[in-house]
């Protein structure tokens, strides 16, 4: 008998949903950087097996909304709850439990399984990871907990066979080669975006957003054109930097990891141009992507 299904990961920023999602896909579909908002769209990892087929989301950090941006990431971890065969709610040893109480509460309305993924437990000792668990029992009494290190790959092995165990007999929903249902311009797009998030600071990776606007491959090359798009004037200038320092740096950077992403020799072509207020703008978000329909 064939299994297959949607695990979809969600929880609160920095917990290691990504670095989890990498893991698990055994490929790297999700960017990481330390900052919180890394993720911003819900991106899926499909796992291959004879006679199975996991179908991973990985969802933008849990927050309460400051603009319609955040909203629409928000929409994404909400959606992920009710389209789930199986729910990973990782949360780590750091974080507080009761943080997003309202999120939580709809964890537990879902009739989907839960397993309730408890990352990075290499930063703490046994009789706090005691205490841990049991305060998670209160707040989420029907999940189970599987305590894990992503980076250190610890227990990973039983999470894969307790997902695996849940999954319902199903064909597979996409074919068994398919490792993304996101097209190749969308892991450029997230390249870039995560080389400005390692090189600025403070607001500028939040008000940037990339777009492709040519993506030419022949057999030895992929020719790329980028927009970077940011919302005010002073932000261009930051990300251009002085003589243009910083965008080539950006460009370099990016171009080394998208010719590791595809085999393929690559050229770049960065450009940055002001797009006002776009985190607000429901017809500049939808062009972005991030409208749900």
């Amino acid at each position: 008998m064939h299994k297959s299904g949607f695990v979809n990961i969600v929880g609160n920023p920095n917990v290691g949903k990504s670095t989890l999602m990498n893991t698990l896909v055994g490929e790297r579909i999700s960017i990481i950087t330390s900052k919180a908002q890394t993720t911003r769209h819900r991106i899926m990892g499909i796992v291959n097996g004879e006679d199975f087929q996991i179908v991973y989301s990985d969802t933008p950090g849990v927050l309460k909304p400051n603009y319609k941006l955040q909203e629409s990431m928000l929409n994404f971890s909400v959606s992920a709850l009710k389209d789930a065969d199986v729910i990973l709610y990782v949360t780590d040893v750091v974080e507080s439990p009761e943080k997003n109480i309202d999120f939580l509460e709809k964890v537990k309305q879902q009739q989907a399984p839960v397993l309730l993924v408890l990352n990075k437990i290499d930063l703490t000792n046994q009789e706090k990871l005691i205490e841990l668990v049991e305060k998670w029992k209160e707040l989420l009494p029907k999940a189970e907990i599987i305590p894990v290190s992503a980076t250190n790959n610890f227990n990973l092995d039983y999470l894969l066979k307790r997902i695996r165990e849940l999954l319902p007999d199903s064909p597979p929903f996409f074919e068994k080669d398919a490792l993304t249902d996101k097209p190749a311009r969308f892991f450029v797009t997230e390249i870039i975006r995560e080389k400005i998030l390692n090189n600025y600071d403070r607001e500028i990776p939040y008000a940037v957003e990339i777009v492709v606007e040519q993506f030419k491959e022949d057999k030895s090359l992929i020719h790329i054109n980028a927009v970077i798009f940011v919302e005010r004037d002073s932000q261009k200038g930051i990300i251009i930097g002085q003589q243009g320092k910083m965008l080539k740096k950006i460009g370099t950077e990016a171009r080394k990891d998208i010719e590791a992403f595809f085999e393929k020799k690559v050229f770049l072509e960065l450009f940055v141009k002001v797009e006002k207020d776009w985190r607000n703008k429901e017809n500049k978000l939808k062009s972005f992507g991030y409208q749900q329909d």
